[in-house]
């Protein structure tokens, strides 16, 4: 089974596609083609936050060879996600647009926690098994993860918007590089993570690594140079900084086994590496090779073997807030045949998040019942979801919030027929299972017209069940306000 990930990061997009091994007897991707490109999208960042349109030009060039390359990769196969820059540009959306229809493929911007994990659990994959815990640091384009876990588990991971792009842009953009810069730039990161220090200090973790471009560049300048094996010292790098201090300018370093693509972000990545060394106590790290997009395969790998981390993470969110799991079985139960009824041609990944939605439904109940809704898509769309992307929770809340009371709240979602359904299958869910106990619907029948949907029940039944009956009939209503017809038919 081929599969593909591509990792939209602030400083390259790279493409890996692999192959899954023995996948019955324990999980193992072996690597079949890999392709990286510079595009420094961190870097097409405007004073106000957007993304340039050089920038989204340039990265929808990128991603249209990339799309030559994954022909022959099933669509289910393969996921794309994106990280810092476009977790803060003002305009993902016009990015998006322009940038899935270059790839052919949908683009997920994923969370800082959710790319630590990812990160975790690709590094985890290409190091030799340990019982040991481990501290993984990432450092890309736009931002830094700290991760600390256990076998492929991460325990504790932060996300914090420092990066080798964006230190060498604010320090260093001219590139002059003198001691009173560098100075700067190492205090401006370990002020940023320097609330990171009990979470990850040494007496947390036994080995210590580091993965991403930096890492790997610096690693490889220490080998070439004859200072280390590869291992990255606290001796090591303090010698990078000061030839790096010695070469006064970007222009001007020059290093055994430095690449040229990594030449105007040395400095900043090694005042992000040098501030995480002092901050964090370190003496001496390893390079990993896993990184996010090993992650993101291993990821994929267990959704398609039914293995998806999103479930626990559901689970997990309905114990810490004390969900009605039996309730919560019977909305999404009947939530998911009524989409069906209705957008019979609706994606699998579509279902996933209406069953995830009827799941969480009930979630905002432990604030208070009032407004339980507007409760659960705050919690659903800004907890840390591990698994899920920022668009998934977004849908996913979008769903919670619209499963009563007014429909103009989610007018936007309306106006997309297949999330209308989703929203007319959710909250006709909730109303046949009002009184929380297992319904036994007769024969029904629910069908999608043209500005709306027809609901036909048996007369007998309905009489026997007058307050769903007049539930549905307040339902009808608030689809007449926002200009959609529920029609109720019995017989």
């Amino acid at each position: 089974m081929l599969l593909a990930a591509v990792d939209l990061g602030s400083n390259s997009f790279r493409l890996e596609i692999g192959r899954a091994q023995d996948a019955d007897r324990g999980a193992h991707i072996e690597r079949v083609g890999y392709w990286k490109e510079t595009v420094r999208l961190a870097a097409g960042l405007d004073e106000h936050g957007r993304l340039s349109k050089r920038a989204i030009e340039s990265a929808c060039e990128t991603l249209a060879r990339m799309n030559e390359r994954l022909r022959g990769v099933p669509s289910e196969h393969v996921r794309a996600v994106g990280t810092q820059a476009l977790r803060s540009a003002l305009n993902v959306d016009e990015f998006l647009l322009e940038a899935q229809h270059a790839l052919g493929h949908p683009i997920e911007v994923i969370a800082g926690r959710e790319e630590a994990r990812l990160v975790f659990e690709g590094c985890m994959h290409t190091l030799p098994p340990s019982p040991a815990r481990r501290l993984v640091v990432d450092i890309g384009g736009g931002s830094t993860e700290l991760i600390v876990g256990e076998g492929f588990t991460a325990q504790r991971a932060e996300s914090f918007k420092v990066g080798c792009v964006t230190t060498s842009l604010r320090f260093f953009r001219d590139g002059v590089i003198d001691r009173t810069r560098f100075k700067r730039a190492q205090v401006a990161v370990s002020a940023e993570i320097e609330e990171a220090v009990e979470q990850f200090s040494r007496a947390h973790w036994a080995e210590a690594y580091g993965s991403s471009g930096t890492v790997d560049a610096i690693s490889s300048i220490l080998r070439a140079e004859g200072w280390t094996d590869g291992t990255i010292t606290a001796e090591g790098l303090l010698r990078l900084k000061q030839c790096i201090l010695a070469a006064g300018e970007v222009r001007r370093l020059r290093f055994a086994g430095l690449k040229p693509d990594r030449q105007e972000v040395l400095a900043g990545g090694a005042a992000v590496l040098c501030a995480v060394f002092d901050t964090l106590g370190l003496t001496e790290m390893r390079p990993a090779r896993g990184a996010l997009r090993v992650g993101v395969l291993y990821d994929l790998l267990g959704r398609r073997e039914s293995r998806d981390i999103r479930d626990a993470t559901v689970e997990r969110l309905q114990g810490r807030f004390g969900v009605d799991t039996a309730q919560a079985a019977r909305v999404a139960r009947l939530a998911v045949q009524a989409a069906a009824l209705l957008a019979p041609a609706a994606s699998e990944a579509a279902i996933k998040r209406l069953a995830w939605a009827a799941a969480l439904h009930e979630v905002g109940f432990a604030i208070s019942h009032n407004d339980h809704h507007k409760h659960g898509a705050y919690l659903v769309q800004h907890s840390d979801l591990p698994g899920f992307s920022t668009n998934d929770q977004e849908r996913i809340a979008a769903l919670v919030l619209a499963q009563r009371g007014n429909l103009k709240k989610v007018a936007a979602v309306l106006e997309d027929p297949e999330r209308r359904a989703k929203v007319m299958a959710l909250r006709l869910a909730v109303i046949f299972c009002h009184a929380r106990r297992d319904v036994a619907l007769p024969a029904w029948s629910l069908q999608a017209q043209r500005g709306g949907a027809e609901l036909a029940l048996d007369r007998d039944w309905l009489d026997r069940h007058p307050l769903t009956e007049h539930l549905l009939e307040e339902e009808a209503g608030q689809w007449d306000k926002v200009g959609l017809k529920l029609a109720l038919r019995s017989g």
